[in-house]
């Protein structure tokens, strides 16, 4: 790959919603090699904190029965409603986690930030295969964790919601460089 390919595909990334997804499906083989690419991500003392469910046909509606259990007075009703019309437009919903260190090596935000990375490479990896998609950190997310049967060591970090789209490369409003790099 060239520098200029590199750039253009960090430069046009962008999010992209359920609602802009088309009906195409999302082959199995591609979210694999996303999620391959998503564990390649920096990792301090190599404790690698990613945690990954994908929910896609079927499971989708496994998804959808966790969160209905969440409580739509705490959690308002209509974001909930609005979450489970996301997961019934998307092709894969993929939930991020991340396993804590047990010997906590490592400050809790190098874990959190190696799972961010995780996420960018799933971005940009979605960016060349033309999938649109979206990471979502519902306030609701920590009752997720409670429902899922997730470890105790585990936590939700949102929804990566994922589908087809055809990108269409469009300027990205950015500060200028000069505004947020000193030299010194």
């Amino acid at each position: 790959m060239n520098r200029e390919t590199l750039n253009k595909i960090i430069r046009n990334r962008k999010t992209i919603y359920p609602t802009q997804f088309s009906d195409k499906e999302i082959p199995e083989n591609t979210i694999n090699e996303i999620l391959e690419n998503a564990i390649h991500a920096p990792t301090h003392r190599m404790t690698q904190p990613w945690f990954f469910r994908v929910y896609k046909g079927k499971s989708k509606d496994i998804l959808c029965q966790i969160i209905d259990k969440i409580d739509q007075v705490k959690y308002s009703a209509v974001k909930i409603n609005k979450f489970i019309e996301k997961v019934k437009l998307s092709d894969t919903i993929i939930s991020i986690c991340m396993t804590r260190d047990e010997n906590d090596r490592v400050p809790e935000w190098e874990e959190i930030a190696a799972v961010s990375m995780a996420v960018q490479n799933m971005w940009l990896s979605c960016y060349v295969h033309n999938i649109g998609s979206y990471w979502s950190t519902p306030s609701f997310k920590d009752e997720y964790t409670k429902y899922s049967g997730l470890n105790n060591n585990q936590k939700s970090l949102g929804f990566f919601f994922m589908g087809s789209y055809e990108h269409v490369e469009t300027l990205k409003l950015r500060d200028r460089l000069d505004s947020k790099v000193e030299w010194v």
